[in-house]
């Protein structure tokens, strides 16, 4: 059976449910829990603010399930894809910072989203997790706190592997010119933007890349809006902080081979019941 059609049927149940149920997103045994999220999905954790109301932990969880659902369709690969072998956990509503609708904290690895700002944050925050997770996957000596994209761009020594190299052509693709002689027009406008702003933000690898994903994701028309909006108009996309054109066009490209193989390599692994090992690791 095709894995992606298989993705897709099951994500247009979900909305079919969702909209039956008045705007809840529903189970075969009723409306989604933050529980629900994270069997399906197998968190590491899911932790939820002590000021977040029933009715509002009850909304932010179908807004989860649906975007992660989207997610899961649009990477083509199974769930412990969406939580990174069960290593990644999961925030709503607890602390932020003001001004933040969400961020990723390297050093528990947790997707923290604000309780009322979180709303099309969550691929950016998602890529955040997956660029930091793969960091020591795909590169020796790098550090527990390195991200990929960082060691990339500073040649760092990267393990072999086919799907690494197929990640490599992604960052080369946001981070260099088509040729691969010089910075990108991305890094170039969000260089701008960090010198006219007097901080080193919009520039550095791994917001760069997040930024990238984000318009792959947009451009991929999800059905959820909590997933990502505003990389085509928006304040940030007119001062070109998002990718455009002919460079736009080839980064979504390297994502969707990138993303097409791994989910090819873990829905594999799963059916032949044994870890291929390197799908979302890679060999030492």
């Amino acid at each position: 059976m095709n894995n992606q059609y298989w993705v897709e049927g099951m994500l247009d149940s979900a909305f079919q449910n969702f909209n039956q149920a008045g705007g809840s997103v529903m189970t075969g045994q009723g409306p989604v829990s933050f529980v629900d999220v994270r069997r399906r999905f197998e968190f590491r954790s899911i932790e939820v603010g002590r000021w977040v109301t029933p009715p509002e932990r009850d909304r932010a969880a179908g807004r989860f399930y649906e975007a992660l659902c989207d997610l899961m369709s649009i990477l083509q690969g199974p769930e412990h894809l969406i939580s990174l072998r069960g290593s990644l956990g999961l925030q709503y509503g607890i602390g932020g910072r003001p001004g933040v609708a969400a961020h990723y904290i390297p050093a528990t690895r947790q997707l923290a989203l604000a309780k009322n700002a979180g709303a099309g944050s969550l691929a950016h925050e998602w890529f955040h997790a997956f660029d930091h997770y793969m960091g020591h996957k795909a590169f020796r000596r790098l550090g527990s706190g390195g991200f990929a994209s960082s060691g990339w761009l500073d040649s760092a020594d990267q393990k072999e592997h086919p799907l690494n190299k197929r990640l490599g052509a992604c960052f080369q693709a946001i981070l260099l010119n088509e040729d691969g002689t010089s910075p990108s027009s991305l890094f170039q406008c969000s260089k701008r933007a960090d010198t006219q702003m007097k901080v080193l933000y919009h520039a550095r690898p791994e917001e760069l890349c997040a930024r990238a994903f984000e318009a792959f994701v947009e451009d991929s028309q999800p059905q959820s809006n909590f997933l990502v909006r505003g990389t085509v108009y928006s304040d940030e996309a007119r001062a070109g902080l998002y990718p455009e054109g002919k460079q736009r066009q080839r980064i979504n490209d390297a994502f969707e081979g990138y993303f097409m193989a791994l989910g090819g390599a873990l829905y594999r692994e799963h059916a032949e019941d044994g870890p291929v090992g390197q799908s979302l690791s890679s060999t030492s």
